[in-house]
């Protein structure tokens, strides 16, 4: 997973974790964020900086007969493949109960472990995903500028303060603020959603734009304000526990499809519901990684946004290039931790 060459990106990329950790401060070995009392509905699922609290497990991923024509990706053409998958709450303190607002929305991340290159290298491709399909800016520099109006308002006594300026002049952040995120009863029964577009090359050049979507076996099962106070401060952990013990746990992977005119660099813009959506194939989790294992292997691990493997490519949105930056410089201070 290397930089990107671009010098304005990488400038912009270690402004983000800069400015993120100047707001919310650092926890060395871990994906470094927001705090239970910070205003977190500003704080988009862009970044590792935001997923310190996770759990992992292990399993396989079964593509459709429909994958292998629409791409020609190993995981996508192999009869199976095994995947490393990530469940993760949305601030950026490891010991945050799950119960506090700000935990929402959850990410997923999966890691598909590809067949070894020629020259015998280990090789694997991601999907990152979040529980809601919204975004609040279309680059990266403007993120940074969300930020630093966020970072500003906190002194301020003047309405309206910089942030609420910011999102009256951007109403994509807007709608991301104030978009419904819903507690569940499981990292199990919530949907993730993939906010950038992607390109599925098949065998004969065929282009498929898409975006991923991971939908649970098991339907999405929410939690009323009541009871998810009521729940275990580490409940997803343990709800995992006892639902792998039993059964593993399942979801489909769909992919929304592009049409003609439908905007594929832009992740503000979502595209209508009524768009055809095609299944892909069956992720199946039947292990979860201990906490002292997990934990060692977060440190290890970055998730990569870009795919970086034949028969899927990145769509042009400009925010892929910042996101595999920004994960990449939060991904070696953690290791160096």
């Amino acid at each position: 997973m290397p930089f990107p060459s671009d010098e304005q990106i990488m400038k912009t990329s270690q402004g983000l974790v800069d400015q993120l950790q100047a707001i919310f401060g650092k926890h060395p070995g871990f994906r470094p964020g927001t705090s239970p009392t910070s205003p977190s509905p500003f704080i988009p699922p862009l970044t590792p900086l935001a997923h310190a609290k996770g759990t992992l497990l292990t399993g396989t991923f079964t593509p459709t007969p429909l994958a292998s024509t629409l791409s020609t990706a190993p995981h996508f053409t192999a009869p199976s493949t095994p995947i490393l998958a990530r469940f993760s709450t949305s601030t950026g303190l490891p010991q945050i109960p799950d119960t506090v607002p700000d935990t929402l929305p959850h990410g997923l991340a999966v890691r598909f472990h590809l067949p070894p290159t020629p020259d015998g290298r280990r090789s694997h491709t991601d999907i990152i995903t979040h529980s809601t399909p919204t975004f609040p800016t279309r680059t990266g520099a403007e993120f940074l500028e969300m930020l630093q109006a966020l970072a500003a308002s906190g002194s301020e006594t003047e309405k309206p303060t910089s942030i609420e300026r910011f999102l009256g002049a951007h109403p994509a952040a807007l709608r991301h603020v104030m978009s419904a995120k819903p507690a569940v009863e499981s990292y199990a029964s919530d949907v993730y959603f993939s906010v950038n577009a992607f390109r599925l090359i098949a065998e004969d050049g065929r282009v498929t734009s898409i975006r991923y979507r991971f939908l649970p076996q098991s339907g999405v099962r929410t939690l009323s304000g009541e009871e998810f106070a009521a729940r275990s401060p580490e409940y997803l952990r343990e709800e995992l526990e006892a639902r792998v013990s039993g059964e593993p746990v399942v979801f489909r992977l769909v992919a929304q499809v592009a049409a003609e005119g439908d905007e594929t660099d832009d992740a503000t813009v979502l595209w209508p519901e009524e768009r055809e959506v095609v299944e892909l194939g069956t992720v199946t989790l039947d292990a979860l990684l201990s906490a002292e294992d997990g934990l060692r292997e977060e440190k290890r691990d970055i998730f990569d946004p870009i795919p970086r493997v034949p028969g899927v490519e990145a769509s042009a949105d400009p925010l892929l290039e910042m996101r595999a930056a920004v994960y990449l410089i939060s991904g070696k201070q953690r290791r160096a931790a």
